[in-house]
């Protein structure tokens, strides 16, 4: 990291907090423990809604209460009255490696004036529907295009560019195979 020679804010990022952030954990490992949930409910039809009520971090709880609305498309018996849950993966993997971006160029003093994350998908259907137990359920592949412009140099920007790959989290749970403990409640 350079010096981001006196200012504390850019790209929107307080880096006076963020740098204190870094140190605090360094010196004490338990403040960088998290801990994320997230409560889902069926709405009817292909309807969900997903209720946010707050994460824990360093061992703090820290409230939240907003709600994420989930449908499918028409073609899927949906009402496309909301992005469906492929989506908000997309979405959710892109916002993830851009607060990434964001943050490292902030650190190393560089000015963003550009940054979009495209990233496209294919899922063969067949796999979902039950219809042929040879095709996958999701994605083989996720293909992503980052369109960056600032006062960083190519050499920078690339350099960054594998410090996301290496340390975005929710990049991190799409590349790589994540354990998933289930229970069922029959109520």
């Amino acid at each position: 990291m350079i010096s981001t020679t006196g200012t504390t804010n850019i790209n929107g990022i307080d880096t006076s907090a963020l740098l204190g952030a870094i140190e605090a954990i360094t010196e004490d490992p338990s403040k960088a423990m998290t801990h994320w949930q997230i409560a889902s409910h069926w709405r009817g039809g292909t309807r969900s809604d997903s209720h946010v009520t707050g994460y824990s971090t360093g061992g703090q709880t820290v409230p939240k209460d907003f709600t994420i609305r989930m449908d499918e498309p028409l073609q899927l018996c949906g009402t496309n009255q909301f992005a469906s849950p492929q989506e908000y993966l997309l979405a959710a993997l892109n916002a993830c490696m851009i607060v990434a971006y964001v943050a490292i160029c902030a650190l190393e003093g560089i000015r963003l004036k550009e940054l979009r994350v495209e990233t496209e998908g294919d899922i063969d259907m067949r796999g979902f529907l039950g219809i042929s137990p040879e095709v996958k359920p999701g994605y083989d592949q996720l293909r992503y295009t980052v369109h960056i412009m600032g006062n960083g140099t190519p050499e920078q920007f690339e350099r960054i560019h594998r410090t996301v790959m290496a340390t975005s989290p929710n990049y991190f749970a799409v590349r790589n195979p994540v354990q998933l403990h289930s229970r069922l409640v029959v109520c």
